[in-house]
């Protein structure tokens, strides 16, 4: 026989094997059958070509998965943003699974604050993750909470870690800690997440908090993650002025809670609900409702900028709001704008309180910008979503990818004179 079969991790969650019909009655069916462990499912189908095969996968062997072969429903498939039986069209995010809590208090906590226990996976090109990677920043959190990025290209497995050469200078995926799993030695983020829970049915996302010590996931609700890091390390942090940072004091709690929530249902997720869309209603109310919620941010960085009396959200004060939006916009131009048809206004030509607010934070604030990586974010979108971007080409602008400081694009300079 000819054709060559690869192990597909996207296999159905019933024992009966899927196979061709011509060989349904050959000697690889009882061979198959013999060697599966655990009675963990598995199916062979000829296996699709990456959309990049200049990104080609590494392949799966049992040495990388262990000796189980976790399974997924094919109604499942990671690259389904929308539910292709879903009429409306709307991407709907899932909610995490991993929500456990690091304490530093609570002394009977599975999950306490200790110096090196805990690693946190993220990808550069993710917002959700980046946010995370900001407050371990800013906290001081750099000796005690270790991290690594994946590489840039997500494919039919999922988020994949780098080879040691693709995350070095000139690699195609460049970038501080973009190196292979550093914890386990895994090929793939889903072998994680299955190392955890071997019947796991959800995506594989970032970012990811892991407890070394346990081998097990502390948390991947990047919400929660931030809360933690800024909050719960704070009696070993070494750096006075990071352990006295506070990123939700108590005064503005209600007023962050209430920001958080719209900001992310119109902006963080409203570009996705956008971009992901799969019918034109759905589209336009989606990207109607993001650029409301645009108009009212910039409305008040606007009369708190006009007060003078700081650059952040509440003024002199950074705050969980500041870590939270800072993703979203720093990729609004660079990708949100064409890839996501979130092109009703961009952010450098329209929305100027928007603008130096982003600048500010990029610029002058090194949390943000060492955490920010266009490389990943523009490849990561244009060559991972071939339902939107099918040549997986990658738009060289705009350019800058973010202006300096005192400068302008012609638009805005014209309108100024």
């Amino acid at each position: 026989m000819s054709l060559r079969f690869r192990l597909n991790l996207a296999a159905v969650r019933s024992p009966t094997l899927l196979l061709p019909r011509s060989i349904l009655s050959s000697s690889l069916v009882s061979t198959i059958v013999r060697t599966s462990t655990r009675n963990i499912s598995t199916l062979l189908q000829p296996f699709p070509l990456p959309h990049n095969t200049a990104h080609k996968l590494p392949t799966i062997t049992k040495r990388t998965l262990g000796t189980t072969t976790p399974t997924m429903a094919t109604s499942n498939k990671i690259t389904n943003w929308v539910d292709p039986n879903d009429k409306t069209g709307e991407f709907k995010r899932q909610v995490s699974s991993f929500r456990s809590f690091i304490s530093c208090s609570d002394p009977s906590s599975p999950f306490p604050a200790e110096k090196g226990r805990y690693h946190l996976y993220v990808s550069y090109a993710c917002p959700w993750a980046t946010r995370a990677l900001i407050v371990r920043k800013f906290k001081g959190l750099e000796d005690i909470i270790s991290f690594s990025s994946v590489h840039w290209h997500m494919g039919e497995l999922g988020w994949r870690f780098p080879t040691a050469d693709e995350g070095k200078e000139g690699g195609d995926a460049a970038g501080d800690q973009v190196v292979p799993d550093p914890v386990a030695g895994k090929q793939y983020m889903r072998e994680v997440y299955f190392g955890v829970d071997p019947e796991y049915k959800a995506r594989f996302t970032v970012p990811v908090l892991f407890d070394k010590k346990e081998g097990r996931i502390v948390n991947n609700e990047s919400s929660e993650i931030v809360r933690m890091l800024g909050t719960e390390f704070n009696a070993i942090v070494e750096d006075a002025k990071a352990r006295e940072l506070d990123l939700y004091p108590e005064d503005l709690r209600a007023e962050i809670d209430e920001v958080n929530e719209w900001v992310y249902h119109d902006i963080n997720n409203g570009v996705y609900k956008s971009g992901f869309a799969t019918t034109q209603e759905a589209y336009e109310r989606n990207v109607t409702k993001l650029f409301e919620g645009l108009d009212k941010v910039e409305k008040h960085l606007k009369e708190v900028q006009e007060k003078g009396k700081g650059e952040y959200w509440f003024g002199e004060r950074l705050t969980e709001v500041d870590v939270r939006l800072f993703p979203t916009i720093i990729r609004f131009d660079p990708v949100y704008v064409q890839h996501f048809k979130c092109n009703l206004r961009d952010i450098r030509s329209e929305y100027p309180a928007i603008h130096r607010w982003m600048r500010n934070l990029y610029w002058n604030v090194p949390a943000f910008r060492e955490t920010t990586n266009f490389l990943h974010i523009k490849k990561h979108y244009t060559c991972s979503h071939p339902q939107i971007n099918p040549k997986g080409i990658t738009p060289l602008g705009p350019v800058p990818d973010i202006l300096p400081l005192e400068e302008e694009v012609e638009a805005v300079k014209a309108a100024k004179n």
